[in-house]
């Protein structure tokens, strides 16, 4: 299987309110996804490898595993890579799909707000619906589940306690202020050219 490794062009550097520290400690969990997914899939080949996959709870539990971790990395990625200190005005390929879907670019950001303000841990991601170019915001709580099949994800903020926790305290008002910084960061260019 094909070997991961940490995609450091996308860490993200001197953003507008959210330290290198916030970052680091980010970061570096994002590496453990990667890791993770590298060594399960060893794990896995291994098993295949010597006839042990067939009724093996080993392997049943490792591919079991196997989403939570592709996702937790796959999501990084896209969450870092979104992020730039100089985020400029959202082009209007982004602006028409926004209002296609929302009636507005402002209402369809404002749900994605809302969504990322609920209670509890997780993500909130806006997604392409491939077949009609429609967007649509969901909540995901665990990484491996609630994601529309074959969807793309086009805006992912992530909203686990470790994503601000360094710079805010984990209380709603210091999520709210993570939010706030995180689309003080956001480089629309980047999430405009992910749209199909």
């Amino acid at each position: 299987m094909a070997e991961y490794a940490p995609k450091s062009e996308f860490r993200p550097k001197d953003l507008n309110g959210i330290s290198e520290d916030q970052i680091a400690l980010h970061w570096a969990l994002y590496e453990g996804y990667v890791t993770n997914v590298n060594r399960i899939n060893k794990e896995i080949q291994a098993l295949v490898d010597a006839g042990q996959s067939t009724g093996n709870p080993l392997f049943s539990e490792l591919h079991r595993r196997k989403g939570w971790e592709y996702n937790g990395m796959v999501l990084h990625e896209g969450y870092f890579e979104t992020m730039a200190p100089t985020s400029g005005d959202p082009p209007a390929k982004l602006i028409d799909a926004m209002n296609s879907s929302f009636g507005s670019m402002d209402t369809g950001k404002a749900e994605f707000d809302a969504i990322a303000k609920m209670r509890g841990v997780g993500w909130a991601v806006l997604y392409q619906d491939p077949t009609n170019g429609a967007l649509s915001n969901f909540w995901i709580e665990m990484h491996e589940q609630g994601h529309p099949a074959g969807y793309k994800p086009i805006l992912i903020l992530d909203l686990w306690e470790h994503a601000f926790s360094v710079d805010w305290t984990t209380n709603p008002a210091g999520r709210g202020k993570y939010i706030e910084a995180y689309f003080n960061n956001v480089n629309w260019d980047t999430v405009a050219k992910r749209l199909a």
